[in-house]
């Protein structure tokens, strides 16, 4: 299914930099490419280092293991930058107790798996951090794919920027596709208690994608689009969420103080597959709040394997997308499980055996909303691995994605 973008939409408002929802930025590409040597938080050889590295550049992984980030983040605040986790031996690279925080355009982040988890906090301790955080008026042109994120103290993922300052101030163009947005933490280190939260786009972020992506057992935010947002929500499958699937709409208190009257968010939701699980409410609808929505050939199903509501509360449905990325054809939903079971998720052709459990409760119906890492097995102990890098002087996109083994492409519908 090809859905043009229409003249006039909420699209053409966006600054000309900023394109197609991220999904054409060049990232790194051209650049130098950055060796990341050691599992230390920071100094030489770290990935920190090579993400606060400028100009244009690619960060390959001589190394596989764990990166303890000690309840901090790691910023990239310079554009033009690729990470490509899909270069670092078997099982690759897992970031825990912290998580990314990209303040700077044109960015590509694929294949790490990012798990905060509560660092052995107490409940409600105030420590809360989001896996990946795209956020401010520089970032824009990004693309997060295939990646594992799991066990966030606050979102999995969030687009965001000041509430009351217009779209230019916020960020932009964001595409989250195929990755696994799962398992996040529901009663842990939050200051505000329960907060199973997977996917936040905030106030005024607008023309932000989420494609064939895995939601598992995230209470809500499957993702929630917030007042004047805009976004696509295409082939994703979504899997035991409890009190709500797509959300959209805005909290009235938060803009009593600006004087501005907040308008409903505007998204285009196709192709989508959401199943209830253990967890979930028992009246759950794929889209629930108030906004503006376009729907087209979406499937919930209850326990029983029923079809459910498309909607529940005040959604106001268009007879065309508000927006819809160049290039992009979506699945019919009746092929969309199969494709985000094989292909989502970080070194989806090796998964790690935490991506493991995570699709195999799917697959046999056990998966859970949970409230700390230690009721599935804790952080991973991961001995590092070790292996050098032959790296091209040419053609280095051909070298990277020699890495996926033959078979494993994927090819974008």
């Amino acid at each position: 299914m090809v859905l043009p973008l229409l003249a006039g939409t909420v699209a053409a408002q966006s600054d000309k930099h900023c394109t197609n929802f991220g999904l054409d930025t060049p990232g790194g590409a051209g650049g130098v490419v950055l060796k990341v040597t050691n599992l230390n938080r920071n100094g030489p050889g770290s990935l920190a280092a090579a993400l606060a590295h400028s100009g244009p550049r690619i960060v390959v992984f001589e190394v596989a293991g764990v990166i303890d980030l000690q309840r901090t983040n790691l910023e990239i605040n310079q554009p033009y930058l690729t990470i490509a986790g899909e270069t670092a031996p078997n099982p690759g690279i897992t970031l825990i107790k912290g998580g990314l925080r990209i303040i700077s355009h044109d960015v590509i982040v694929r294949h790490l798996h990012i798990r905060p988890g509560d660092a052995g906090l107490a409940k409600r301790a105030g420590w809360d951090t989001d896996g990946i955080a795209v956020t401010g008026s520089n970032a824009c042109n990004v693309l997060v794919e295939h990646n594992s994120i799991s066990w966030a103290t606050d979102e999995l993922v969030s687009a965001s920027g000041p509430r009351d300052k217009g779209a230019a101030a916020t960020s932009k163009h964001i595409s989250f596709r195929h990755n696994i947005l799962a398992e996040a933490l529901d009663y842990a280190s939050h200051i505000k208690g329960k907060h199973s939260k997977g996917a936040l786009v905030h106030d005024n972020v607008q023309q932000v994608a989420f494609i064939g992506n895995l939601f598992v057992s995230n209470d809500r935010r499957n993702p929630y689009f917030k007042a004047f947002s805009s976004g696509v929500v295409a082939n994703n499958l979504i899997i035991n969420a409890g009190n709500a699937a797509v959300q959209l709409g805005f909290i009235e208190r938060e803009w009593q103080s600006s004087g501005i009257s907040p308008q409903n968010p505007q998204v285009a939701v196709v192709g989508n597959v959401l199943r209830y699980g253990t967890d979930s409410y028992s009246d759950l609808a794929l889209i629930s709040d108030r906004g503006d929505a376009f729907m087209a050939d979406n499937q919930t199903f209850n326990l029983r394997q029923q079809a459910m509501y498309d909607t529940q509360g005040v959604i106001n449905r268009l007879d065309t997308p508000p927006l819809w990325p160049a290039g992009y054809s979506a699945l019919p939903a009746s092929e969309t499980e199969a494709m985000v079971l094989t292909q989502a998720g970080a070194r989806y052709w090796q998964r790690d055996s935490i991506d493991q459990r995570i699709v195999q409760q799917v697959q046999t119906g056990n998966s859970r909303i949970i409230d700390s890492q230690q009721q599935v097995g804790g952080y991973p102990q991961i001995e590092p691995v070790y292996r050098a890098l032959d790296v091209p002087t040419d053609n280095i996109k051909a070298w990277l994605d020699s890495f996926i083994p033959a078979g494993n492409k994927q090819q974008e519908p």
